[in-house]
């Protein structure tokens, strides 16, 4: 039923009789579409009980809509909405306005919706994605055992709560172990938090850093939505080139010189979009100007899990920076799972302001899936699957890397990359990527038109060839699909 005492409102002390008041009320919801032909209304006494009014008020209303032909009376049944009103209405009963308009009535902040991918592509299309793993490798039985193990165990009921801003203890623990073995870090469970994603670990580090107007110094190319996120907080962006050997820190230390720098946001290995990795020379540079400085430095290093034909250097954030490094990554890259599990590693003090912050926009995370994944960290599932799915991406790049090189060796040239999951593969400037992807969509094959990647810079005409979720089959036939686009020349 409608909540009828909110929907009409009487004014005793208004000239109108209290009954008319209802009578008319009553009218303009037909009117308004919000009560329908047919429509039952409350029973006299009900309708009085809700109203707090006395029950031959209600029916004095009853009677005066039964007079105008708006309601009808329904032996045994009740008051219904009349099906044949008596004037014509502004719109149709069918299609009734919809309660919300495209736009609002009140002002907003303009979030730019730039990069939104609004078209979906069709099951039978062929995907080159950003640089995503392939959800056929991901250790997605393993994932359904140790959920179904926490909830068939009536100790784990507990589990099923939501689980701390920080994070669920048990995963912040394993995290920890983890994080040594692979990236040297010399943490403790009070430095870690776990977010939704490596994105959430991003705008909560700089929300806690950034005010209005702050200089904060990025990449020129750099992750769109980084930068995205840095404006929307009120920064000044200030770009330094991104070359074969990783961000110009050299740029870094004169603006450091210069100006004052609130932020640095890097993304030390296979660099978003240019999939480069920072050279240990400017490492070891970076490290000094941080110190020198006391600049606070996001280090996003969203896929490090995946490098190939040598060893990755560690991370800034295991070395001696001060505690000045912010070190964000993700688990959702790891595992290919559709699972958002990012983690941000910080001081302490830190760490409990953000979480802090958090539970303004977000409460907790999951505790089934954080406690699950803790379990898989704990037994070894997780670095059984980096191995293997390492292998795999491994063979994937090699073969992406010999066809692109025979078949579009005229059109798009490329640097084999270190690791990650993407190619950076930049096209001729006389076959422009936005007609290359419209048109490969004629031959079934969905790709970036690459303007994401020039966002706050000249165009690039380059996009990321997402080699990773492509099996061997796939990339002979995205890089075919290519190959014939080009030649024909759009």
């Amino acid at each position: 039923m409608l909540p009828f005492k909110t929907l009409i409102i009487v004014d005793k002390d208004a000239q109108q009789a209290v009954y008319l008041q209802i009578a008319n009320r009553i009218i303009s919801l037909i009117q308004e579409g919000i009560l329908q032909p047919g429509t039952y209304l409350p029973g006299s006494r009900i309708l009085a009980d809700l109203l707090q009014l006395h029950r031959k008020t209600v029916v004095a209303a009853y009677d005066e809509l039964v007079s105008q032909d708006w309601i009808m009376a329904i032996p045994r049944k009740g008051m219904m909405v009349a099906t044949n009103l008596p004037e014509i209405k502004p719109r149709s009963f069918q299609q009734p306005q919809e309660a919300y308009q495209e736009e609002p009535g009140f002002s907003y902040n303009n979030i730019s919706t730039q990069f939104q991918v609004k078209t979906k592509p069709g099951p039978k299309r062929l995907i080159i994605n950003d640089g995503f793993p392939d959800i056929r490798l991901a250790p997605m039985d393993e994932w359904i055992k140790e959920c179904r193990s926490i909830i068939r165990q009536p100790y784990n009921r507990r589990i099923l709560v939501t689980s701390p801003a920080f994070g669920n203890l048990h995963l912040r623990n394993e995290m920890v172990n983890y994080l040594a073995g692979t990236r040297g870090l010399n943490i403790k469970a009070d430095n870690v938090m776990v977010t939704r994603g490596a994105q959430m670990s991003i705008y909560l580090a700089a929300a806690m850093i950034i005010k209005q107007g702050d200089n904060v110094i990025v990449g020129n190319p750099n992750y769109f939505f980084a930068n995205l996120t840095f404006q929307q907080l009120g920064a000044n962006l200030l770009q330094v080139p991104v070359d074969e050997n990783g961000l110009d820190i050299g740029a870094v230390e004169k603006l450091c010189a210069t100006k004052k720098i609130r932020m640095l946001y890097i993304i030390s290995h296979h660099h978003h979009p240019t999939t480069v990795t920072l050279s240990a020379e400017r490492r070891m540079k970076l490290l000094e100007i941080i110190r020198k400085y006391n600049l606070a430095v996001i280090e996003d290093d969203y896929d490090y899990d995946f490098h190939y034909s040598s060893s990755p250097i560690l991370p800034l954030a295991s070395a001696d920076h001060g505690g000045n490094v912010i070190y964000v990554g993700s688990f959702t890259k790891s595992l290919g799972l559709s699972i958002r599990i990012g983690f941000m590693i910080a001081p302490s003090k830190f760490i409990d302001k953000t979480a802090a912050l958090r539970r303004l926009m977000d409460l907790g995370g999951d505790n089934l899936i954080e406690e699950a994944l803790a379990n898989m960290l704990s037994n070894g599932t997780i670095n059984r699957h980096i191995k293997k799915a390492n292998k795999s991406y491994w063979e994937r790049r090699d073969l992406a890397g010999e066809l692109l090189e025979k078949k579009l060796d005229k059109y798009a040239q490329f640097k084999l990359p270190l690791g990650g999951m993407a190619i950076w593969l930049q096209f001729n400037k006389k076959y422009p990527l936005t007609k290359v992807a419209v048109k490969a969509q004629e031959y079934g094959l969905y790709m970036a038109n690459g303007e994401r990647y020039s966002y706050m810079s000249t165009p690039i005409n380059a996009m990321r060839f997402g080699f990773a979720s492509l099996n061997e089959k796939e990339l002979h036939t995205a890089t075919d699909i290519l190959a014939k686009v080009l030649k024909d020349r759009l």
